[in-house]
C-alpha cells in the first residue's frame, strides 16, 4: 500500500478509536509566547513582524501541544485529544525529523496505570501491535543490567560499567549527575533489548525525571510517568499529571538552573500554563505518541523519512 494511503488509514483509525470513546478532538496553536524549559528539548523560534503583538514578537513553535491542551482542560474539563504537527530543534536521524506528527491525549479521571492500558488498546487496535507488558523502571534495569537504578550503590555500579565501555569512558568521568548515567544506560542498553518481542510500558521513572508528572505518594523516589517502547523505538511518553502550580513553577526554575549549569540559554517560563494550574487542572493523565514512529513499525520502514511525505531535506 502506498505510504500516503497507510498514513491516511492510520489517522482515520486513531480518530475512530477516540470517537468510540467520546474523546473530543481539539486543535491548539503551533505558535506560542513561551517554549519549554526541559534541558533535553529545544524550540524552533520565529519572529512576528509588525507591531500587532509588539510584546510577543518572538514566538516559539511548539514541541508538543501539552501546555495549550492543559489550558483547555482547566477551562473545559473533559477528555480531549489532538493529532497534528509539532517541531523540535533537535538531532536529525533515523528516528528524528524536526517536524513530525504527534498524537496527544488527556483522560480526565484516569491515572497513569489506566492510561497505560488505553495506550496498549490503541496500539493493538490501530496498529496491530502485540499486547504490551508493563515493567517498572527499576525492574527493567535489574532485568537487563542487574543494577538497581534507585539506589546509590546501583548508580555506582552503573558508573563503573559505563567506564569499562570505551565508547563512554572519556566523558563518564566528567558526568557527575546520576540522571546522565541513567539516561545513557536506558538509551544504549535497556531500550534496544527490553521490547523486542512485544511492546513494553516502563513506568515509575526516577523522581528526578518526573518532568510534568506527579510523584508517587507511596514511594517518593519515583514519578507517575511511563514510556512505551517497541523494537528499540520509544513510542509514547505519559504522565499522571502534576496539578500543583507551585511545584510546577519550582520545576521550571530547576530546569533553567540545569540549563545554566550546562551552558544552555535559559527559557521564558509559560506563565499562562501556571495560571491555568492555579485556576484548577482536573485530575487527569496524559500521553504523547509519535505517529510517524508508529507508522515506521507498521510498515517496517528503517528511516523516518520513508513514512513522511517530505522529510526535512526535501521540505
Amino acid at each position: 500500500m502506498p505510504m500516503l494511503e497507510q498514513r491516511a488509514k492510520l489517522f482515520a483509525a486513531i480518530r475512530q478509536f477516540f470517537q468510540q470513546r467520546q474523546v473530543l478532538e481539539v486543535d491548539t496553536p503551533l505558535l506560542a509566547s513561551a517554549g519549554v524549559t526541559d534541558v533535553h528539548l529545544e524550540n524552533l523560534i520565529t519572529e512576528l513582524s509588525g507591531d500587532t503583538i509588539a510584546s510577543a514578537s518572538q514566538l516559539y513553535l511548539q514541541t508538543s501541544p501539552e501546555y495549550a491542551m492543559k489550558r483547555l482542560l482547566a477551562a473545559y474539563p473533559r477528555c480531549i485529544y489532538q493529532l497534528g504537527k509539532v517541531f523540535r530543534n533537535d538531532e536529525q536521524g533515523r528516528l528524528h525529523n524536526p517536524e513530525f506528527t504527534l498524537l496527544e491525549w488527556y483522560r480526565v479521571g484516569f491515572d497513569d496505570q489506566q492510561l497505560m492500558l488505553e495506550v496498549d488498546d490503541l496500539l493493538q487496535s490501530c496498529a496491530g501491535l502485540p499486547a504490551a507488558r508493563r515493567v517498572s523502571y527499576q525492574q527493567a534495569f535489574i532485568e537487563v543490567l542487574g543494577v538497581d537504578p534507585l539506589t546509590a550503590e546501583g548508580i555506582a555500579q552503573l558508573r563503573q560499567r559505563l567506564l569499562a565501555d570505551a565508547r563512554y569512558s572519556g566523558w563518564i568521568n566528567a558526568a557527575s549527575d546520576a540522571d546522565t548515567l541513567l539516561q545513557v544506560a536506558m538509551a544504549e542498553w535497556v531500550e534496544p533489548v527490553i521490547a523486542q518481542q512485544q511492546p513494553v510500558a516502563i513506568y515509575h521513572f526516577p523522581a528526578s525525571q518526573a518532568s510534568l508528572a506527579r510523584l508517587d505518594q507511596d514511594d517518593p523516589r519515583v514519578a507517575r510517568r511511563f514510556e512505551f517502547f517497541y523494537r528499540g523505538v520509544e513510542l509514547a511518553n505519559g504522565f499522571y499529571e502534576l496539578t500543583d502550580a507551585a511545584e510546577q513553577a519550582q520545576r521550571f526554575a530547576a530546569d533553567n538552573q540545569a540549563r545554566q549549569a550546562r551552558g544552555l540559554a535559559t527559557k521564558k517560563i509559560d506563565e499562562r500554563l501556571l495560571a491555568s494550574l492555579r485556576a484548577g487542572l482536573p485530575d487527569c493523565a496524559g500521553v504523547a505518541l509519535g505517529v510517524d514512529r508508529l507508522l515506521m513499525l507498521i510498515s517496517k520502514a528503517e528511516h523516518i523519512a520513508e513514512v513522511l511525505p517530505f522529510a526535512i531535506d526535501r521540505a
